[in-house]
């Protein structure tokens, strides 16, 4: 049976790369992460800059350096990179991970989507985030406490 860190038959690592915001963390955040992390030897999560973010969403409260420490601090995150799109192509086009991880409630996962990327030889995996806690969430409880 293999380990988390052993190497494959072929010696190779299985790099599993996922993206998040990462504004208010939360443990939606820790537990999507932990799962990522399970599915192979190295994760790489990918931190949207502020214009990759507001692509889709407003813009985050913590600066991207913060978001982007924050989640280089994780200790099962082995890689933080920058993600200056909302879409992933371009960043896994040019790191090729064996498996790309969404989140089962990006928009932009649809089956041409889903094609290209296993096309490009990737596998895509959907996992939850954390049911019953956002940052858009935590955010709107702050300011309702705050009136």
């Amino acid at each position: 049976m293999r380990k988390q860190g052993d190497i494959t038959e072929d010696n190779k690592m299985i790099i599993v790369y996922t993206y998040v915001v990462g504004d208010i963390l939360h443990r939606g955040h820790i537990e999507y992460l932990k799962n990522a992390r399970a599915l192979g030897d190295k994760l790489i999560v990918a931190v949207l800059t502020d214009k990759a973010v507001m692509e889709k969403k407003p813009k985050p409260v913590m600066s991207f350096d913060e978001r982007f420490d924050l989640i280089g601090g994780l200790k099962m995150v082995d890689i933080v990179v920058m993600q200056n799109k909302y879409s992933p192509i371009k960043n896994i086009a040019h790191i090729q991970p064996d498996i790309l991880v969404e989140s089962i409630d990006h928009e932009h996962v649809n089956d041409r989507y889903l094609k290209f990327i296993r096309n490009m030889g990737i596998r895509v995996t959907a996992l939850p985030y954390y049911p019953g806690r956002s940052s858009t969430e935590v955010k709107n409880e702050i300011k309702r406490r705050a009136d």
